[in-house]
């Protein structure tokens, strides 16, 4: 239930509702605590980037965030398409291969358009940075719930893909050595409508680049099954924690239960529920008389505090919901961010203490 306890921590959520701002914090909290601690994102947004004060270099490399804390803090941006060219250099069989690989059209098209493979590079960089051992704590910042529920799902996707007889038809030749279809060389005139057809339709250069793609491919196929498989039982390992951050309100409630059901139903180990940016209650209700503001706020108040004490109750004991009040500025340098980790550590120990 505490982040603390885990070296890989999952923040969900939906979008706007300051879940980037906390899994930086808690970031900054790892490494002030001692943890040289790593957080990635691959949000496309990428507002890790300005929370944290890094460029754009991060998307490259690993890099250090400037700042005096004791364990050393780093972040990582994902580009999927430098991940996916670096899995090609990486783990070509030979030169040739990996060629033939970057070279390829349909590659060059794949690799910028297919949807999904954000998420899937999401799940091979989470891989690459796990199993090098060199951070005692991994937090990893995810795109709004959709996306991100697209993200849990990559592993057995690709392992499913990688399984089907999709792919040993696609591995198969088709085309012969004058560069036509086989399925349609022996048809004679028939054969070469249906090819004339299939050009102006689909385009034979692009079913021939598609080919030659699969093909030259095929000798990763087993590592990207096998990191899959890892990447699999990692995000479902004791060791992983999801913290699912959501923002107050009547309408919130609802999709906070539906993601918490997803993620347990699905086997995730989901800890504490933070509920970000909660207006206060006002101390003195007769104040709400003096302005349209003073009533506002204290409506507001209301529903927030309401909304709260109902997910609580809806919840009960299985997960401990934590209340992060509405701060007067967004926490945008480090000194912020660990003032924010502090508060959160702060309710964190109480909401377990409550349970």
């Amino acid at each position: 239930m505490d982040p603390r306890e885990h070296s890989l921590v999952i923040v969900v959520g939906s979008g706007g509702v300051g879940k980037t701002t906390l899994a930086a914090a808690m970031a900054v909290g790892s490494a002030a605590a001692g943890d040289d601690t790593l957080v990635m994102t691959f949000d496309p947004s990428l507002r890790l980037k300005d929370t944290l004060g890094v460029g754009l270099e991060a998307s490259e490399h690993l890099t250090r965030v400037k700042g005096d804390t004791k364990g050393a803090l780093y972040a990582s941006l994902l580009d999927a398409r430098r991940t996916f060219d670096g899995l090609i250099d990486r783990y070509s069989p030979d030169e040739e291969a990996r060629q033939r690989i970057l070279n390829n059209r349909f590659y060059d098209s794949l690799s910028a358009n297919l949807a999904g493979v954000l998420e899937y590079m999401a799940s091979e960089r989470l891989f690459e940075v796990a199993n090098t051992g060199d951070h005692g704590r991994i937090v990893l910042d995810t795109p709004p719930t959709r996306q991100a529920l697209e993200f849990l799902g990559a592993p057995a996707r690709i392992v499913g893909f990688l399984d089907s007889g999709a792919l040993r038809i696609a591995l198969k030749p088709w085309f012969d050595d004058q560069g036509k279809l086989k399925a349609t060389s022996r048809l004679g005139m028939v054969g070469r409508n249906v090819e004339d057809f299939l050009d102006r339709m689909v385009g034979l250069e692009l079913l021939r680049d598609m080919a030659d793609f699969f093909r030259a491919f095929a000798p990763l196929y087993e590592g990207f099954r096998e990191r899959a498989l890892e990447v699999h039982d990692l995000l479902r390992s004791p060791e992983t924690l999801f913290v699912l951050v959501s923002g107050p309100g009547e309408g919130r409630v609802a999709d906070t239960l539906f993601f918490a059901r997803r993620l347990t139903e699905a086997g995730y180990n989901l800890g504490p529920i933070v509920i970000n940016r909660v207006h206060p209650l006002l101390e003195d209700p007769d104040r709400e008389a003096e302005s349209e503001g003073h009533r506002l706020l204290g409506w507001l108040g209301r529903r927030d505090h309401a909304a709260v004490a109902e997910l609580r109750d809806l919840v009960g004991s299985s997960h401990p919901v934590v209340e992060i009040p509405l701060l007067p500025d967004e926490p945008t340098d480090l000194k912020s961010l660990k003032a924010l980790a502090e508060m959160l550590e702060s309710r964190l120990n109480k909401a377990l203490e409550e349970l």
